[in-house]
């Protein structure tokens, strides 16, 4: 959709005018179920996370094809802390939430790709199972972060 290239090019303006529009669902999602706020999560776009999570419709855990959610966008494929940070102040964000590709929650691919402040971020959390396996290779946060050599993330996970 129009808003969803806006957003994850980071056009804030252009997002801006498009969700002021009553023609305009802020939560509509493409041909892989990504919404504008898992594009702009998946690149860091700070200022339209923002605008879009101010809106009650946006949905923050609307999950895509493979059952990735903004959350997971923000903190496992890129490490974008303030994103990662947005999405956690919200109480209706699930970040124990597994993708249905390989069973992984944003805690295993943050863990697995060694994003230190974002596993920080989510291990300060009270309701994150660090210990949780993924269900599509039985490994847990620190199985990936030992396998992948990010020794700081391991340390973590021991602590």
């Amino acid at each position: 959709t129009p808003l969803s290239w806006a957003a994850q090019h980071g056009h804030q303006a252009l997002v801006k005018l498009l969700i002021g529009r009553s023609d305009v669902k802020p939560d509509s999602s493409d041909k892989n179920r990504r919404t504008p706020l898992s594009w702009a999560a998946e690149n860091g776009r700070e200022g339209i996370v923002r605008l879009l999570l101010d809106l009650t419709t946006a949905n923050p855990d609307s999950t895509d094809n493979n059952g990735q959610i903004p959350l997971w966008w923000a903190a496992a494929k890129n490490g974008h802390e303030a994103v990662v940070k947005m999405l956690l102040e919200r109480g209706d964000v699930d970040p124990n939430m597994p993708d249905t590709e390989y069973g992984q929650t944003p805690l295993c691919w943050v863990a697995r790709n060694g994003h230190e402040a974002v596993a920080k971020m989510l291990l300060e959390r009270g309701d994150i199972d660090p210990n949780m396996p993924d269900t599509g290779f039985g490994q847990t946060p620190l199985c990936w972060a030992a396998k992948n050599g990010h020794e700081a993330v391991v340390k973590m996970l021991l602590e």
